[in-house]
């Protein structure tokens, strides 16, 4: 909340880096770009109005889903 008042002041618009997925985007926070830590990186993400209300880390997923494992042929042939 710091950062994007301090960025309102300087109309100066930088990506902004948090480790906070808990904390609730605002109707101030409309427009800024936050860099949210998914666990390894910062995932860029740019709030619009049908953010507010959720919580910054909704949008950033912290697995990555490879697949399931391939079925073997083979086994299956009786």
């Amino acid at each position: 909340m710091k950062k994007i008042e301090a960025q309102a002041d300087s109309e100066k618009k930088t990506v902004i880096k948090t480790w906070s997925r808990r904390s609730t985007i605002f109707p101030s926070f409309i427009g800024y770009t936050i860099a949210v830590y998914d666990g390894r990186k910062h995932v860029p993400v740019f709030i619009s109005e049908d953010m507010v209300g959720h919580k910054l880390g909704e949008f950033v997923p912290t697995r990555t889903f490879r697949g399931h494992a391939a079925d073997d042929k083979k086994s299956k042939a009786r």
